[in-house]
């Protein structure tokens, strides 16, 4: 099942339906649309392509919000994956648009790899600076493994979606399998959902995220960024994981010349002082906090 939410997408969605119709992959297909509540012309831009879609052999489901307001990307993906029947689930932004052969080679690595989610990107860095580097449109898992993980956080604008289900993946064990083909093309405009969702909220949600996986286990470690954005990764850290950091450690000579930093927002009297150092005289482990 091909699962595409719809919001007012009349710009790019006659573009991404036609990559849906133009999948070489040669066994059972269906498409999932959900219409959230759009208002410009991509009702009709679905039912065009319906047709066409079906006169090629594709079942196409089109489930809809009827409602003044939209529900968000988080609703309207969980209802088009709920409407829909595949046993594998290749998600798909209406923004965006599938290379010929995305379906066939990500269908394939999905049954060698059955408790992954198969994308073109190699998740190496959980932590990044906005959040996952596996771009939700890329995803593709099996229905079982969708429903184990737990459906898509629907609470709406403002809400990182596919952040939190890639993290909830990640706690039930899940793995990630890279397909080294180049498989979609994301387009990033400022009308994007992604630019709904805050910075600092990706922020807060990834230092829990890191605390939670990480740092439980941790008695002690290093930031290795005396700059901004290792202090601020320390302000962020709650109490008990601050009394863990042992030191900050740079190649800065400026920074390391200071010898410590006090965190001055602390309630703590005296407030805490957190050695400086060359990382060459750190102590693993070590936290690499950098801003990419």
């Amino acid at each position: 099942s091909v699962i595409v939410p719809v919001h007012n997408s009349e710009c790019w969605l006659d573009e991404c339906l036609k990559s849906v119709w133009e999948q070489d992959f040669k066994e059972t297909m269906e498409l999932s649309v959900f219409n959230d509540a759009s208002k410009d012309g991509s009702a009709e831009i679905i039912e065009k392509w319906k047709s066409k879609l079906e006169d090629a052999g594709v079942p196409v489901i089109v489930g809809s919000n009827d409602s003044s307001q939209p529900r968000g990307v988080g609703f309207a993906k969980n209802q088009a994956v709920i409407q829909s029947s595949g046993t594998y689930l290749c998600f798909l932004d209406s923004d965006d648009v599938m290379m010929p052969q995305r379906v066939r080679l990500q269908h394939e690595a999905a049954i060698q790899h059955p408790n992954s989610v198969s994308t073109f990107f190699l998740c190496v860095f959980v932590f990044t600076s906005h959040g996952p580097t596996v771009i939700m449109p890329t995803w593709f898992c099996s229905r079982e493994w969708f429903f184990h993980v737990g459906k898509f956080d629907e609470g709406g604008k403002g809400v990182p979606e596919d952040l939190l289900f890639f993290y909830k993946h990640i706690q039930k064990g899940g793995e990630v399998f890279r397909v080294n083909h180049c498989l979609l093309l994301y387009r990033y405009h400022p009308q994007a959902a992604t630019h709904s969702v805050l910075e600092g909220t990706i922020w807060n949600h990834r230092v829990r995220f890191l605390e939670e996986r990480v740092l439980s286990s941790w008695t002690s470690f290093t930031i290795w960024n005396a700059g901004k954005q290792g202090k601020k990764l320390y302000r962020s850290l709650s109490p008990a994981n601050r009394k863990k950091v042992t030191a900050f450690c740079d190649v800065d000579e400026k920074k390391i010349t200071k010898g410590f930093y006090t965190y001055e927002e602390s309630e703590e009297r005296p407030k805490p002082k957190i050695p400086i150092c060359h990382f060459r005289a750190a102590t693993p482990p070590f936290i690499i906090c950098v801003k990419l």
